[in-house]
């Protein structure tokens, strides 16, 4: 059996055949024969991986295989800038997808729509449901009513990124606390002792709970009181100017380690690290946070603390899904483990400091 197509095939070499497919999907090519003439026996997940391949390779799938989506999920995120936020979006529409849900994109920008004016655009379409990714609900000094009031029109939602106890909802989020906690022993354990932290601004529920953990960790692993430790933290913007612009500051206070809120920060501080004529690893250590697909090609290869994108947002398309379904969901925060990712950005201290303490 042969699928034939009006875009790829000659990139490809032709009509693709079953063993094509199958090879691409790890599934054999009855399999494949089954899915593509629509019969029965096949699991959904099966089924999925296979209709995956096809899009994959490049070819339309038969017309047969077309169905009709089960509804629109909005998906509202702050920007597409940063790496990490398309990644979550790739996650998030590949299990919709997988549900029969098709996503509506919808990404803030200076000077564009607002969240608020987004989510009356998404009612406007009709949408199931919505899933915020980093948005107002993280931010402490926004009005959480919005939230209420979408709950009183009957629109499911879930939160992924910065618990609010004033938002009566399901919310997804790793933990931040431990990631900047993770992050600060590796750098200890490399022999640093004077370690500092780049971070977004604390009105941010994630960069609040990184200060939180980094406080604590100074404190139990280098005996700094809270005010020791704090004198150490550069609130910045989540960009590469704004680890840039910490990093210079940071040097000057000395620190051989610094540990940022955001891979991109964390590249600005290897940018400021460079222009002082100092190298890293060998000079300073630097840690990044998210470990987006493109950080392990850095240079050097950025260590960094791993957002679990994948567990992360297929808890939150599940609970969305629980919601939409009529099974309310428990409304409190589900809280996911970081993992520490060693690259070539740390290693350990120098034994002259670069850069004299203040």
């Amino acid at each position: 059996m042969t699928i034939s197509t009006p875009r790829g095939a000659a990139e490809t070499g032709g009509t693709p055949r079953l063993h094509d497919i199958a090879g691409q999907a790890r599934v054999s090519e009855a399999t494949v024969s089954r899915v593509l003439n629509g019969k029965p026996g096949v699991a959904a997940a099966t089924r999925q991986k296979v209709l995956a391949a096809l899009d994959v390779l490049g070819y339309e799938r038969p017309v047969r295989l077309r169905r009709r989506s089960a509804g629109l999920i909005g998906l509202v995120i702050p920007e597409l800038t940063n790496p990490i936020f398309p990644a979550f979006a790739q996650v998030i529409e590949q299990v919709l997808a997988g549900y029969g849900y098709t996503p509506v994109l919808c990404t803030q920008m200076p000077g564009g729509a607002t969240e608020d004016e987004l989510v009356e655009q998404l009612e406007e379409r009709g949408v199931n449901g919505i899933v915020f990714l980093s948005g107002l609900h993280a931010d402490t000094t926004a009005d959480a009513a919005r939230y209420a009031r979408l709950a009183e029109r009957k629109v499911p939602f879930v939160l992924i990124n910065g618990f609010n106890e004033h938002i009566n909802a399901p919310f997804v989020s790793p933990d931040d606390r431990s990631a900047a906690r993770m992050a600060v022993r590796h750098l200890v354990d490399l022999g640093h002792e004077r370690i500092g932290l780049a971070i977004g601004p604390t009105r941010f529920v994630p960069s609040r709970r990184k200060a939180e953990g980094f406080v604590a960790a100074q404190h139990t692993l280098l005996g700094l009181d809270r005010d020791e430790a704090e004198r150490l933290i550069q609130q910045t913007l989540f960009t590469v100017e704004g680890g840039h612009a910490a990093g210079g500051a940071l040097l000057d206070l000395g620190c051989t380690g610094i540990v940022c809120g955001s891979d991109p920060m964390a590249l600005g501080v290897i940018r400021a690290v460079r222009e002082r004529g100092l190298d890293v690893p060998r000079d300073i250590s630097v840690t990044g946070f998210d470990d987006s697909p493109l950080i392990p090609f850095t240079d050097p290869p950025l260590t960094t603390v791993r957002q679990p994108v994948q567990a992360m947002a297929t808890a939150a398309v599940g609970a969305l899904l629980e919601e939409i379904g009529g099974t309310p969901v428990q409304r409190t925060e589900f809280v996911f483990q970081p993992e520490l990712v060693v690259r070539g950005s740390t290693a350990q201290r120098a034994r002259r400091a670069p850069v004299a303490a203040l």
